[in-house]
Protein backbone atom coordinates (compact mmCIF):
# COMPACT_ATOMS: atom_id res chain seq x y z
CA UNK A 1 0.00 0.00 0.00
CA UNK A 2 1.37 3.56 -1.36
CA UNK A 3 1.83 6.80 1.06
CA UNK A 4 -1.26 8.40 0.03
CA UNK A 5 -3.87 5.34 0.69
CA UNK A 6 -2.31 4.96 4.29
CA UNK A 7 -2.62 9.00 4.27
CA UNK A 8 -6.68 8.24 3.58
CA UNK A 9 -6.72 5.59 5.88
CA UNK A 10 -5.34 7.49 8.41
CA UNK A 11 -7.76 10.25 8.27
CA UNK A 12 -10.87 7.79 8.65
CA UNK A 13 -9.09 6.38 11.53
CA UNK A 14 -8.91 9.96 12.70
CA UNK A 15 -12.79 10.29 12.68
CA UNK A 16 -13.73 7.92 15.32
CA UNK A 17 -11.13 10.06 17.65
CA UNK A 18 -12.55 12.96 16.84
CA UNK A 19 -16.16 12.05 17.79
CA UNK A 20 -15.21 10.13 21.02
CA UNK A 21 -13.42 12.84 22.69
CA UNK A 22 -16.10 15.01 23.49
CA UNK A 23 -17.75 11.55 25.09
CA UNK A 24 -14.77 11.09 27.56
CA UNK A 25 -14.72 14.60 27.85
CA UNK A 26 -11.46 16.69 28.64
CA UNK A 27 -11.53 19.40 31.85
CA UNK A 28 -10.29 22.96 31.16
CA UNK A 29 -10.01 26.02 28.77
CA UNK A 30 -8.08 28.32 26.75
CA UNK A 31 -8.81 31.25 25.55
CA UNK A 32 -12.29 30.38 26.86
CA UNK A 33 -12.16 27.58 24.30
CA UNK A 34 -12.88 24.34 26.18
CA UNK A 35 -10.04 21.73 25.46
CA UNK A 36 -12.32 19.16 24.45
CA UNK A 37 -13.14 21.08 21.39
CA UNK A 38 -10.34 22.59 20.90
CA UNK A 39 -8.16 19.06 20.32
CA UNK A 40 -10.43 18.08 18.33
CA UNK A 41 -10.79 21.26 16.05
CA UNK A 42 -6.56 20.09 15.92
CA UNK A 43 -7.19 16.74 14.68
CA UNK A 44 -9.62 17.95 12.59
CA UNK A 45 -7.02 20.20 10.57
CA UNK A 46 -4.74 17.38 10.66
CA UNK A 47 -7.18 14.91 9.04
CA UNK A 48 -8.56 18.42 6.46
CA UNK A 49 -4.35 18.44 5.59
CA UNK A 50 -3.56 14.96 4.88
CA UNK A 51 -6.64 15.41 2.31
CA UNK A 52 -4.70 17.79 0.28
CA UNK A 53 -1.50 16.17 0.92
CA UNK A 54 -2.22 12.37 -0.08
CA UNK A 55 -4.17 13.68 -3.41
CA UNK A 56 -0.85 15.59 -3.43
CA UNK A 57 1.36 12.89 -3.37
CA UNK A 58 -0.11 10.46 -5.58
CA UNK A 59 0.06 12.88 -8.01
CA UNK A 60 3.64 13.92 -7.82
CA UNK A 61 4.34 10.37 -7.46
CA UNK A 62 2.59 8.89 -10.30
CA UNK A 63 0.82 6.76 -7.17
CA UNK A 64 -3.06 7.00 -8.32
CA UNK A 65 -4.69 3.90 -7.52
CA UNK A 66 -8.46 2.56 -8.00
CA UNK A 67 -8.36 1.80 -3.95
CA UNK A 68 -7.51 5.43 -3.64
CA UNK A 69 -9.90 7.00 -5.97
CA UNK A 70 -12.34 4.94 -4.73
CA UNK A 71 -11.60 5.54 -0.59
CA UNK A 72 -10.63 9.76 -0.65
CA UNK A 73 -13.61 11.26 -1.95
CA UNK A 74 -15.30 8.77 0.66
CA UNK A 75 -12.86 9.19 3.95
CA UNK A 76 -13.57 13.29 2.82
CA UNK A 77 -17.36 13.11 3.22
CA UNK A 78 -17.11 10.98 6.82
CA UNK A 79 -14.70 13.55 8.09
CA UNK A 80 -17.11 16.23 6.91
CA UNK A 81 -20.44 14.77 7.87
CA UNK A 82 -19.11 13.55 11.32
CA UNK A 83 -18.01 16.93 11.73
CA UNK A 84 -21.27 18.31 10.95
CA UNK A 85 -23.51 16.07 13.14
CA UNK A 86 -21.20 16.71 16.08
CA UNK A 87 -21.79 20.35 15.40
CA UNK A 88 -25.60 19.91 15.06
CA UNK A 89 -25.69 17.80 18.19
CA UNK A 90 -24.05 21.21 20.23
CA UNK A 91 -26.53 23.50 19.12
CA UNK A 92 -23.82 25.28 17.08
CA UNK A 93 -25.06 24.32 13.59
CA UNK A 94 -28.80 23.44 11.85
CA UNK A 95 -29.87 20.26 10.70
CA UNK A 96 -30.60 21.41 7.04
CA UNK A 97 -26.85 22.17 6.50
CA UNK A 98 -25.48 18.55 7.09
CA UNK A 99 -29.06 17.29 5.37
CA UNK A 100 -28.13 19.70 2.64
CA UNK A 101 -24.95 17.96 2.24
CA UNK A 102 -25.27 14.47 2.60
CA UNK A 103 -28.15 15.09 -0.14
CA UNK A 104 -25.64 16.06 -2.71
CA UNK A 105 -23.24 13.54 -1.60
CA UNK A 106 -25.61 10.18 -2.22
CA UNK A 107 -26.51 12.36 -5.62
CA UNK A 108 -23.33 12.62 -6.70
CA UNK A 109 -22.21 8.73 -5.59
CA UNK A 110 -24.88 7.56 -7.58
CA UNK A 111 -24.39 9.18 -10.58
CA UNK A 112 -20.20 8.28 -10.27
CA UNK A 113 -21.54 4.66 -10.10
CA UNK A 114 -23.61 5.03 -13.65
CA UNK A 115 -20.37 6.61 -14.76
CA UNK A 116 -17.93 4.03 -13.87
CA UNK A 117 -20.25 1.44 -15.64
CA UNK A 118 -20.14 3.45 -18.32
CA UNK A 119 -16.73 2.92 -19.46
CA UNK A 120 -15.00 5.17 -16.33
CA UNK A 121 -16.04 8.52 -17.24
CA UNK A 122 -14.54 11.22 -14.81
CA UNK A 123 -16.45 14.24 -14.44
CA UNK A 124 -13.78 17.21 -13.68
CA UNK A 125 -14.28 19.13 -10.41
CA UNK A 126 -15.46 22.63 -11.14
CA UNK A 127 -14.62 25.74 -9.78
CA UNK A 128 -17.86 25.76 -7.66
CA UNK A 129 -17.00 22.25 -5.64
CA UNK A 130 -13.57 23.85 -5.13
CA UNK A 131 -15.56 26.76 -3.48
CA UNK A 132 -17.43 24.41 -1.32
CA UNK A 133 -14.44 22.13 -0.51
CA UNK A 134 -12.13 24.81 1.18
CA UNK A 135 -15.30 26.77 3.19
CA UNK A 136 -16.68 23.53 4.44
CA UNK A 137 -13.36 22.98 5.87
CA UNK A 138 -12.91 26.70 7.13
CA UNK A 139 -16.60 26.66 8.23
CA UNK A 140 -15.85 23.70 10.54
CA UNK A 141 -12.64 24.31 11.84
CA UNK A 142 -14.09 27.66 12.83
CA UNK A 143 -17.43 26.14 13.97
CA UNK A 144 -15.46 24.51 16.24
CA UNK A 145 -14.13 26.81 18.49
CA UNK A 146 -17.22 29.63 17.80
CA UNK A 147 -19.31 28.98 20.86
CA UNK A 148 -22.37 30.72 19.76
CA UNK A 149 -25.33 29.00 17.64
CA UNK A 150 -25.16 29.60 13.64
CA UNK A 151 -26.55 33.08 13.08
CA UNK A 152 -25.92 33.89 16.90
CA UNK A 153 -24.60 36.96 15.19
CA UNK A 154 -28.30 38.75 14.18
CA UNK A 155 -29.31 39.17 17.36
CA UNK A 156 -27.35 41.45 18.58
CA UNK A 157 -26.12 39.78 21.96
CA UNK A 158 -22.45 39.20 20.66
CA UNK A 159 -19.95 41.29 21.01
CA UNK A 160 -16.08 41.60 20.20
CA UNK A 161 -14.17 38.69 19.13
CA UNK A 162 -17.34 36.08 19.15
CA UNK A 163 -19.32 38.43 16.77
CA UNK A 164 -16.84 38.91 14.34
CA UNK A 165 -15.95 34.81 14.73
CA UNK A 166 -19.52 33.89 13.73
CA UNK A 167 -20.34 35.97 11.50
CA UNK A 168 -17.44 34.70 9.46
CA UNK A 169 -18.61 31.14 10.60
CA UNK A 170 -22.30 31.72 9.83
CA UNK A 171 -20.96 33.23 6.27
CA UNK A 172 -18.37 30.35 5.26
CA UNK A 173 -21.35 27.89 6.41
CA UNK A 174 -24.37 29.82 3.91
CA UNK A 175 -21.28 29.79 1.33
CA UNK A 176 -20.75 26.28 1.60
CA UNK A 177 -24.25 25.81 1.43
CA UNK A 178 -24.67 26.95 -2.22
CA UNK A 179 -21.55 25.80 -3.35
CA UNK A 180 -22.52 22.64 -2.19
CA UNK A 181 -26.33 22.92 -4.16
CA UNK A 182 -24.67 24.54 -7.37
CA UNK A 183 -21.52 21.93 -7.71
CA UNK A 184 -23.99 19.16 -7.31
CA UNK A 185 -26.17 20.77 -10.10
CA UNK A 186 -23.22 21.49 -12.46
CA UNK A 187 -22.06 17.63 -11.98
CA UNK A 188 -25.40 16.47 -12.36
CA UNK A 189 -25.57 18.43 -15.55
CA UNK A 190 -21.99 17.58 -16.56
CA UNK A 191 -22.85 13.60 -15.89
CA UNK A 192 -26.10 13.75 -18.35
CA UNK A 193 -24.17 14.64 -21.22
CA UNK A 194 -22.37 11.05 -20.74
CA UNK A 195 -25.36 9.40 -19.52
CA UNK A 196 -27.73 10.05 -22.34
Amino acid sequence: MNLPNKLTIFRIILVPIIVLIPLVGINGEFFNIPLTYLIVDIIFIIASITDKLDGYLARKNNQITTFGKFLDPLADKILVLAAMIMLVEVNRLPAWIPIIVLTREFVISGYRLIAVEKGGIVIAASKWGKIKTVTQMIAIILAFIDLNTFGSCFNGNLQGYQLYLNIIVTGMMIIQTIATIVSGIEYMKGASKFLK
